[in-house]
C-alpha cells in the first residue's frame, strides 16, 4: 500500500488562506458590478477586496504542482486514475448534478426542464459559477505524469528560462496580444511548474524581491481597478485575470511568504488551519449553496453590517465556518463522503 505524503504545514496554510479568499470573492460578487448604484465606499470594498484576492485559484494550482510533480514514486496508471484523478472528477460530476437541481428552482418552484437544460449546457458552460475551475483543472491531471520525468531531467537554468517564458506569455495575455500559445492548458500548466519550482528550493533569500513585486502588483490591482472604474463609469476586470502576470506574481509572493513564515503559526490556530485545509476542496464545492440566499441583494444581509468593509470579511468567516461544519458532517456519511474528499 502506498503511504500518503507527510503533512507540510505551510501547504495547509496556503489551502486555508486560498479557501478564505475564494469565499470572499464569491461573497462580494454581486457588488463589483454596481459601480454608481451603491455608495462608493461599499463598491470600493467589494472591488478592492476582489482585486487583492485573485491569487487564490492560482495558489490552489501551485499546491497541486508542488505536491504532485514532486512525487518520487514510479508512475502507476491505475493508482493515478483511481486515487488522484477520480478524487477530483467524482466530486465535480456529483456537485454539477446537485447545482443543476438547485438551478431548476424558478419563482419558488422546481422545474425539471430547467435543470435538464442546465445539464445539457454543461459541456460548454459550468453548471454553477465556481465549477469553471474544474474545466481547466481536470485536464492538468493528464499533463502532470508527463511533466514529472521531464522536470527531473531539465537543468535548473532551463527551468528558470521556462518560467520566465511562461511569465512573458502571461504578460501577453494580460495585454490581450494574440498568440496560439495563449491556451488555458499551457498557461495553467505554468502554475504547476511554478509551484513545483518554489516548493523544491529555499526562497528565503529572494523573499524581499517577491515582496516588492507582489505588493506592487497588489497596489496596482487595487488603485488601477478603482481608476478604470472612474474613467469608464463601470467595473473593469482588467486586473482580475487568473492568467495574467500580475496575478502570477502575487500568487508566488503568497506561496513564498507561507513557506518562510508558516511554521510561526502555533497552537490551536495551527490545528484549525490544518483542519480547514483537510476539507478545503469540500468547502470550495459546497459554499456557494450557502451563498444563494445571501447573494440576494434584497434580503438585507449585507445591510446588517452597515458597510461592506465589515460585511464582506465577516460574512466570509461565517460562510467558511458553516461550510466546514457541513463538509465534516458529509464526510462521515458513506457514499456521500466521496463528494467532499
Amino acid at each position: 500500500m502506498r503511504q500518503p505524503q507527510p503533512a507540510i504545514f505551510y501547504i495547509d496554510l496556503l489551502r486555508f488562506i486560498a479557501a478564505f479568499a475564494v469565499i470572499s470573492i464569491h461573497v462580494l460578487g454581486p457588488f463589483r458590478y454596481l459601480y454608481g448604484d451603491i455608495p462608493d465606499s461599499d463598491w470600493l470594498a467589494a472591488a478592492g477586496i476582489n482585486s487583492i484576492s485573485r491569487w487564490a485559484v492560482p495558489v490552489f494550482m501551485m499546491i497541486s504542482g508542488a505536491l504532485l510533480l514532486s512525487n518520487e514514486r514510479d508512475f502507476n496508471c491505475d493508482y493515478y486514475l483511481k486515487k488522484r484523478l477520480a478524487k477530483v472528477v467524482v466530486p465535480f460530476i456529483g456537485w454539477s448534478l446537485i447545482y443543476a437541481l438547485a438551478g431548476g428552482f424558478i419563482a419558488g418552484s422546481w422545474s425539471s426542464a430547467a435543470s435538464f437544460k442546465i445539464i445539457e449546457n454543461s459541456t460548454s458552460h459550468p453548471v454553477w459559477y465556481h465549477l469553471w475551475f474544474f474545466y481547466d483543472f481536470i485536464p492538468l491531471y493528464f499533463v502532470i505524469p508527463f511533466l514529472i520525468p521531464l522536470l527531473k531531467k531539465v537543468t535548473p537554468e532551463l527551468i528558470k528560462l521556462l518560467i520566465i517564458t511562461w511569465m512573458l506569455l502571461l504578460f501577453m495575455k494580460w495585454l490581450k496580444v494574440d498568440s496560439f500559445l495563449l491556451q488555458n492548458l499551457i498557461l495553467y500548466t505554468g502554475y504547476l511548474i511554478l509551484g513545483w519550482y518554489l516548493f523544491n528550493r529555499d526562497n528565503s533569500r529572494q523573499l524581499k524581491y517577491w515582496l516588492i513585486a507582489g505588493v506592487s502588483m497588489l497596489l496596482l490591482n487595487f488603485f488601477g481597478s478603482w481608476q478604470l472604474a472612474i474613467e469608464g463609469d463601470k467595473y473593469s476586470s482588467f486586473f482580475m485575470g487568473y492568467k495574467t502576470l500580475n496575478t502570477a506574481v502575487i500568487a508566488a509572493m503568497i506561496f513564498v511568504l507561507a513557506q518562510c513564515y508558516g511554521d510561526r503559526v502555533k497552537g490551536k490556530v495551527r490545528t484549525l488551519v490544518s483542519l480547514i485545509s483537510k476539507y478545503s476542496l469540500g468547502i470550495y464545492l459546497l459554499h456557494p449553496l450557502l451563498l444563494i440566499p445571501i447573494r440576494d441583494l434584497d434580503n438585507g444581509f449585507y445591510a446588517w453590517f452597515y458597510s461592506n468593509w465589515l460585511a464582506i470579511p465577516l460574512l466570509s468567516v461565517v460562510i467558511l465556518a458553516i461550510s466546514l461544519l457541513c463538509t465534516i458532517l458529509l464526510a462521515k456519511i458513506p457514499f456521500i463522503k466521496c463528494l467532499v474528499p
